[in-house]
């Protein structure tokens, strides 16, 4: 990076002991630990219950010293990634999803656009999805279909891919402007909120950024945590949410 600004990277938890046993902090720790870009590796942990936060206190966090550790009640993926971008300190926050199903390295291409002044900038699969169930590409690209009609983001092909990056100053600006994900609320099982993504970027359009979407390596991986019928049917209510308050210029 040629303009000095640092980045913390985010890295929600939600009952990930499976991920942390097959080596996934080890891999953010030794990539982080030596790459001057990085200033933090912010864990948010979500509530957990299987032994996650004990690998995390008694190993990681003495290990790697950019490590620090939040730990939220159980409320969901959205909420845990506004505790971390409300509590870094980073100029620019990067979110990672865990089972670095998109490769920690692949940060270098997001970061390299902070140098043509883009503020939201988001990886993309390209809507390829290597790896992925041939039902789960389908109900994808319906999904994208029903996004564009309903609350337009046409021109962003891939809203969901797990690894994004914000400038944090406007970041903290959106997150004061969203109406479905405004509220803390408590919920019961893994819930990965899809609908957060959309209504972040589609703040994000209407307050006049520009989203910069770089194409990224990406590979399926199962995950207990992700239930692709159950996800999408609490992406449609939230588009659906979405679009009725726009409706009601409650984004105005």
């Amino acid at each position: 990076m040629t303009n000095n600004q640092s980045v913390s990277l985010i890295v929600p938890v939600y009952n990930e002991q499976a991920n942390i046993q097959k080596g996934v902090l080890d891999k953010i720790g030794n990539y982080t630990e030596t790459n001057l870009d990085f200033i933090e590796v912010v864990i948010v942990d979500d509530g957990s219950t299987d032994g996650s936060l004990g690998s995390i206190k008694q190993k990681y966090l003495p290990q790697f010293k950019k490590f620090r550790l939040l730990e939220n009640p159980h409320q969901g993926k959205a909420q845990t990634l506004i505790t971390g971008i409300q509590e870094s300190k980073g100029d620019y926050v990067l979110f990672s999803d865990i089972d670095l199903a998109t490769p920690i390295e692949e940060a270098e291409k997001l970061i390299a656009e902070i140098n043509n002044n883009y503020k939201i900038i988001i990886g993309s699969r390209n809507n390829q999805r290597a790896g992925a169930p041939l039902l789960r590409k389908i109900m994808a690209l319906g999904f994208i279909h029903i996004r564009n009609f309903l609350i337009g983001l046409k021109g962003v092909r891939d809203t969901q891919c797990g690894f994004k990056l914000f400038e944090r100053t406007a970041s903290r600006a959106i997150i004061e402007k969203l109406v479905v994900f405004k509220e803390k609320k408590k919920i019961e099982g893994s819930s990965v909120s899809a609908g957060f993504d959309l209504e972040f970027l589609f703040v994000a359009r209407k307050m006049g950024y520009k989203i910069k979407e770089v194409p990224v390596t990406w590979r399926h991986v199962e995950t207990k945590n992700v239930s692709f019928i159950r996800d999408s049917l609490e992406g449609f209510h939230d588009v659906l949410a979405i679009r009725y308050n726009d409706f009601l210029k409650k984004y105005a």
